[in-house]
């Protein structure tokens, strides 16, 4: 267990508490539990960054076990269904009481775990199946991605070319490990940094921002959204000194954003890392520093260490290869028998190369409509309309491929504005676009904007 053994070989590690402060290190806490490291099932970790279920992650990952990492939020049908399709011997959730089927057992003071009664091995499962991370929300088709230990390792190492980590660094889990940038941000950091703070708090939080004070966190890490917030409560205005440099994935900064970064980082002498990645190639796929926010806003950088992009030549669609790329998604427990690596990932996203060898992402190939036989990209429109009118986030939507719904979430908007801009700037006549206020946008577990919930509640509207 390559991930593992890293990480144990970080003798500087310690693991914190973040709400009483007790710290434990890593030596003690891989092994607390006494598990027998051949023994060979499924365990379901539903995940809260707290430091118990960090201490079942460890213990479990240096065995033979494969773990699914879900989140603890995850809707109780969703539970249900995943638990009944791949029937795991173990579950950590501490926000239930009981599961049916199952035995709450102690394993230490601090932890228990359910195990399955009269659990029998129905399948074998493929042995390079080390993490199950899903790719669905809170109530959608489970569908879960295959992850080996090897994948994980060459991505942290690739990472690591990069990361400016330091073996006096504190780090807070403030992205949910259960996906896959979060769980790239604890490895990595496990393997070099000094400490890690567990917690669950919110960085939109007060509790967050007393916590960053009382630990003096090193790094901050997330998506597009959580920046543009910060941004609106006027963050980037002054220093926070302990920060040293800020990380980002799961979607494209707007070009004032990356502006008003790239002055914070070059006034405080910061470092900002912009990153593209999925989880199917095991987190991270590519890097831009701070001097790369003044790229076009699209640029998601190079390749990591190791990896490789290549453009489809008949779809533009980005196409990458590294070995972090995964072994294929699990549907039901009998696709858990197999691990079949494909040689590239296909993304999802059409790019472009500029001449400076920086790629840059021109949309998603889902997210292309055409207006009467004009084919648009909603993610360019909202680039528009983010940059036009700065510090305003916008969400565009498909309807029916006759208007372009835009919504926002902040009432000082002038509708007609945002018409006139769309019809300045791509010749569309307002006729054709339907603005609507929005009191918030509904974000996945993840914090990004989740569209998909907004795309279906227009369809039903319509």
């Amino acid at each position: 267990m390559k991930i593992l053994e890293n990480i144990i070989a970080n003798k500087n590690l310690f693991f914190t508490d973040a709400s009483s402060g007790t710290s434990i290190p890593v030596g003690t806490l891989y092994r607390s539990l006494g598990l027998n490291p051949v023994e060979k099932g499924l365990l379901f970790l539903y995940n809260d960054n707290q430091l118990p279920g960090i201490e079942v992650l460890l213990n479990f990952y240096g065995t033979a076990h494969t773990v699914a990492l879900l989140g603890q939020k995850l809707n109780s049908e969703f539970k249900e269904r995943l638990e009944s399709e791949y029937r795991p011997k173990y579950i950590f959730d501490p926000s239930r009481e009981e599961v049916l089927g199952y035995s709450r057992k102690e394993f230490s003071e601090t932890i228990s775990l359910f195990v399955k009664d009269n659990y029998k091995s129905e399948i074998k499962i493929h042995p390079e199946i080390k993490i199950l991370l899903s790719t669905s929300g809170t109530t959608g088709v489970p569908k879960l991605v295959k992850l080996s230990d090897e994948n994980l390792y060459q991505n942290a190492i690739s990472i690591l070319q990069y990361m400016p980590i330091l073996e006096s660094d504190v780090v807070p889990l403030n992205v949910p490990i259960n996906f896959v940038y979060g769980f790239s941000i604890f490895t990595t950091n496990c393997m070099r940094a000094g400490r890690i703070v567990c917690s669950d708090k919110d960085i939109m939080q007060k509790a967050f921002w007393e916590e960053m004070e009382e630990y003096g966190y090193s790094t901050l890490g997330g998506v597009p959204y959580l920046y543009e917030n910060l941004n609106r409560i006027g963050f980037f205005r002054k220093d926070s000194p302990s920060l040293r440099y800020f990380t980002h994935t799961g979607g494209i900064i707007n070009a004032e954003l990356r502006k008003t970064i790239f002055s914070y980082c070059h006034e405080f002498e910061k470092q900002f890392f912009a990153q593209y990645g999925q989880t199917e190639a095991g987190g991270r796929m590519a890097y831009l520093t701070t001097e790369g926010l003044l790229e076009e806003e699209t640029s998601i950088g190079i390749p990591v260490y190791g990896g490789d992009f290549r453009i489809d030549p008949e779809t533009d669609e980005l196409l990458f290869s590294h070995s972090s790329i995964f072994g294929g998604y699990a549907h039901q427990l009998e696709d858990l028998t197999s691990f079949e690596q494909p040689r590239v990932l296909r993304t999802g996203d059409t790019a472009r190369r500029g001449q400076n060898g920086i790629y840059y992402i021109t949309g998603r190939i889902k997210r292309i409509m055409k207006l009467f036989g004009i084919r648009l990209n909603l993610d360019e429109v909202e680039f528009i309309l983010k940059n036009e009118l700065e510090g305003n986030t916008f969400v565009c939507l498909n309807s029916n491929d006759k208007k372009i719904i835009v919504l926002y979430d902040n009432q000082e908007n002038d509708p007609q504005a945002i018409t006139e801009i769309i019809k300045g700037k791509l010749r569309i006549n307002p006729r054709y676009v339907r603005t609507e206020y929005i009191e918030s946008f509904p974000l996945s577990p993840n914090g990004k904007i989740n569209y998909t919930l907004l795309q279906n509640l227009q369809h039903e509207k319509t």
